[in-house]
């Protein structure tokens, strides 16, 4: 399944700042994969007194990014699960903002965020291997808005490149 199959109806048009990321040759599975290692190389060569860093106050420091990126895999994998499942019930949103303290990211080391970003990746890979391509294209509500089990899974790769390029542009 690549992106060119996605439609715009898929997606309420504030996820498209993260799918229009995406190269339009990008293979569902094979992205998670290439994104895998692509995100841990990205955060393996940031030097270690970059990554409690922040280009203001109020923003999160690196490793909180690192964390948000867990976080935000988890939640979209389950919106993924859910409406490839046929779920109708509509799903809710959340405040990202509000599960950074509570994280703990800035007292990890980023080999454990590290690890638990690839445990995460090969749940979400081996949950991917398990629907379908019929089911990947159900389309549910989350947020508010419609949300097809494929566009919650190119929404994850597209939203770690987003702040990768993030990092670059403004933390290193």
């Amino acid at each position: 399944m690549k992106i060119t199959d996605l439609d715009t109806k898929e997606y309420d048009k504030y996820y498209g700042r993260y799918i229009n990321k995406l190269s339009i040759e990008l293979e569902l599975i094979n992205g998670f994969k290439q994104g895998m290692k692509n995100v841990v190389q990205f955060f393996e060569a940031i030097p270690d007194t970059k990554t409690l860093y922040r280009y203001e106050d109020k923003k999160w420091s690196i490793k909180e990014i690192l964390q948000h990126l867990i976080d935000t895999e988890r939640i979209f994998m389950y919106r993924c699960f859910r409406i490839a499942r046929k779920d109708t019930t509509s799903l809710a949103g959340f405040d990202q903002n509000i599960y950074i303290e509570p994280s703990g990211a800035n007292h990890k080391s980023m080999d454990s965020l590290l690890s638990e970003f690839k445990i995460v990746r090969q749940s979400s890979i081996s949950l991917l291997e398990s629907i379908t391509e019929d089911d990947l294209t159900c389309i549910g509500n989350a947020n508010g808005g419609n949300m097809s089990a494929r566009a919650a899974a190119f929404t994850i790769i597209g939203h770690d490149i987003w702040h990768m390029d993030i990092i670059k542009e403004r933390y290193l």
